[in-house]
């Protein structure tokens, strides 16, 4: 059991050695206070609950952090765990350390309807804090690595749910905050729970070749410490063997075991200047031998997280190839401490520069409209290592999630550069707008006043969580009359599958506790949010499952309560249907039926119908133009829910219209494409516009939407082809 001694004692000497000569009375006096405010509290172990906040308080003095941050450190658990208030601690030790606690504290007051909207909440209130003071965050990140170092007391359950959380949420961060240490730390103790077969095997490994792996260190380190001297260049060499995580995840990467896996050797040269550190470069590549495509140059490129070194990777002379990062001392600390180091050389003069936390700003903006869950997931995106540094025509540096597209370096620039986009250029050469982007590219932006904002496909192609949720914003503010439709469709379906009643067929109380669930105002309201992708349709449903079911169940046990007006149609009735040209009427047994050519809805579509006169029901997409007559009371009664039958399939009729650039031979590439496709193509067409642009109109026949959308991917993999609408026969 750890003792209170021992932690007052290891504060005290971080304190010393990171403040000397400061005036600590008020530390004392915040150690004393929150003693009182936790004294009926223990840990897991038994010991005084006092004790985590000493550590913690040790951490943040570690960082080089100032007394306030130390004594927010101190007093982080006192709001949440105790009767202490904001006013109390604001009065006793200063307006700026209680903003530090609130900031700290969760939310755990409050109500939430899932565990996934409570961490996104705390996450959201922790990156509001974070962009007014990073100090908030580091003391989060010290509060969560002591607990992890103690992780041992908790049950099984919580130490998995802890390691995960940590793993998604807080090593990322910490890496996004440039604290390499802790970030280490971190992801090697969650690994011990998470696999504690994987780590062990790790573990047994380094340490039966830890005399080997020295020994090849010591070699290295004095070939290069040698090079340095006879140079008369000043600087220190280390060697380490990579953290157990890394290693980790290596094997897991390339599919290999630890023993054929060479790399897992680092090095660090650290000197005086810039100018050193690319002097020292030239030397390594001269004593080893590089291998190519693994030199990066982070000192004139600093990452987002400010970030610098160069990295090198060489092979020596016994083949086993091994990194080395070449940096200054201050370039080092940053290394090591990240953000915390940068306060502590500015000073504490604030909570950094503007383009410092700009990245915070956009994970703010990304909470907005968006589901917990998707959050928490884009979090890990967003945060997680994996970048690609571009550039605008103008040298300007971009920085954006590997693996984006030119939509999501537009919606970088300027959410009206994202609206008005209609094609891109990588190094002055025209690409597709799903085309992945590399290190190093220059990327302009090929925009129109006319363009008519972005494609609901670009969903799927941007892979910023920004950029998604700028395009989800656009559909929200543009389209709301198109999401409600949209989102109608795909909820009821989900709910007819599932064999629930529709909203409008529920008593009216059991409508607004459901409502209520689902955090809108109307129906509508959340017909909306699921049209522009703030919400999805199943997880709508799966909140108010539960809900309807018992309902339904208490209308079976008392008669005399019927909270649903008309059960869901039973799958009998629903066989007997018949269905003409592969689509059945719902509440009509046998009518005519003809496809709208505006829209040309084929299987898989999520579609309506039209009653018309002396021409049965006229069946068209949903997202059609044509559908806005359902919201007019004259016409609403004419409007029929149908669904495709899935007994056989037939071939139907649609069209896709192509904006291109104009070239010659463009006409019979998409010829190919569709001939290698085997299917049947009814028209073939194309008209040159103004500014060297094209479009081509392809009617065809295909089996459903699926082998509709295999086609339209194909066709915007042909050079030269921008883009592509669903057009009309």
């Amino acid at each position: 059991m750890e003792s209170f001694e021992e932690h007052y004692e290891q504060l005290q000497s971080a304190l010393q050695k990171h403040m000397p000569g400061k005036d600590l009375s008020i530390v004392e006096q915040a150690i004393a206070y929150a003693q009182d405010k936790h004294k009926e509290q223990k840990r897991k172990d038994g010991s005084p609950y006092i004790i985590h906040p000493l550590a913690c308080a040790q951490i943040v003095a570690e960082m080089g952090l100032d007394v306030d941050a130390v004594l927010g450190a101190i007093l982080h658990d006192c709001i949440e765990d105790t009767d202490a208030s904001f006013d109390e601690i604001a009065k006793q030790f200063g307006t700026v350390t209680a903003e530090l606690v609130e900031g700290v504290t969760k939310l755990t007051r409050a109500n939430f309807s899932s565990s996934e909207e409570q961490q996104m909440e705390n996450l959201r209130k922790m990156f509001m804090a974070m962009s007014k003071d990073i100090r908030v965050v580091l003391i989060k990140i010290a509060d969560r690595l002591h607990n992890m170092r103690t992780m041992q007391y908790q049950t099984p359950e919580k130490q998995v749910k802890k390691c995960r959380e940590t793993m998604d949420i807080y090593a990322p961060l910490a890496h996004r905050l440039g604290m390499q240490k802790m970030k280490w730390e971190l992801e090697d103790i969650s690994l011990r729970y998470l696999d504690p077969a994987g780590y062990e095997d790790i573990m047994a490994y380094l340490k039966a070749h830890k005399e080997q792996d020295e020994a090849f260190m010591r070699a290295i380190q004095e070939r290069i410490t040698n090079r340095l001297t006879d140079m008369g260049i000043h600087g220190k060499t280390y060697g380490r063997i990579k953290h157990v995580y890394s290693i980790y995840r290596k094997m897991k990467q390339q599919g290999k075991s630890l023993e054929e896996l060479y790399d897992i050797y680092a090095f660090r040269v650290v000197v005086d200047s810039i100018p050193d550190c690319y002097n020292v470069l030239g030397h390594v590549h001269d004593l080893f031998n590089l291998v190519p495509g693994r030199f990066k140059d982070y000192i004139s490129t600093p990452k987002p997280n400010m970030y610098q070194s160069l990295h090198t990777t060489v092979i020596g002379s016994q083949g086993i190839p091994f990194e080395v990062q070449i940096r200054t001392w201050e370039m080092h600390q940053t290394a090591e401490y990240g953000i915390a180091a940068h306060w502590k050389y500015k000073q504490g003069s604030g909570a950094g520069t503007e383009k410092d936390f700009e990245w915070v700003r956009r994970l703010l903006e990304s909470q907005q409209d968006t589901d917990a869950e998707d959050y928490v997931n884009s979090l890990k995106i967003d945060m997680f290592d994996d970048e690609v540094f571009v550039f605008t025509p103008k040298g300007k540096i971009v920085s954006l999630p590997a693996g984006s597209t030119p939509i999501d370096f537009a919606y970088a620039i300027h959410s009206g550069v994202g609206n008005s986009m209609t094609g891109a250029k990588v190094n002055n050469r025209i690409v597709n707008i799903d085309a992945a982007l590399k290190n190093g590219d220059i990327v302009e932006v090929i925009t129109s006043k006319t363009a008519k904002g972005p494609s609901r496909d670009w969903l799927n192609i941007c892979q910023s969580n920004q950029a998604r949720t700028k395009i989800k914003q656009w559909f929200k503010k543009e389209k709301r009359e198109e999401n409600i439709v949209h989102g109608r469709s795909s909820f009821e379906g989900e709910m007819k599958r599932l064999l629930l009643p529709l909203p409008e067929k529920m008593d009216e109380e059991l409508q607004k506790s459901l409502l209520k669930k689902l955090a809108f105002d109307s129906w509508d309201d959340m017909y909306a949010a699921i049209g522009y992708g703030g919400l999805t349709a199943v997880k709508a449903v799966g909140r108010i499952r539960d809900d309807i079911n018992k309902a339904a169940k208490a209308y079976q046990q008392n008669q005399n309560v019927n909270p649903l007006r008309t059960m869901p149609e039973n799958e009998a009735a629903k066989r007997n249907r018949h269905a003409v040209n592969g689509v059945i009427v719902e509440d009509i047994d046998s009518c005519m039926i003809k496809f709208s050519k505006c829209c040309t809805p084929v299987p898989g579509d999520a579609i309506v119908g039209f009653i018309t006169k002396g021409f049965g029901v006229s069946i068209h997409r949903m997202d059609c133009p044509n559908t806005i007559g359902m919201h007019d009371p004259e016409q609403a009664a004419r409007w029929v829910r149908v669904r495709w039958d899935n007994v056989e399939e037939q071939p139907f009729e649609t069209t896709l219209e192509l904006d291109c650039l104009t070239r010659d031979g463009l006409l019979l590439d998409v010829a190919m494409v569709m001939t290698t496709a085997r299917v049947r193509v009814k028209e073939l067409s194309g008209k040159d516009m103004p500014g060297g642009h094209s479009v081509f109109t392809v009617r065809f026949e295909v089996k459903n939407v699926a082998e509709l959308e295999d086609i339209r991917n194909k066709l915007l993999n042909v050079r030269d082809v921008l883009g592509s609408r669903r057009g009309k026969n």
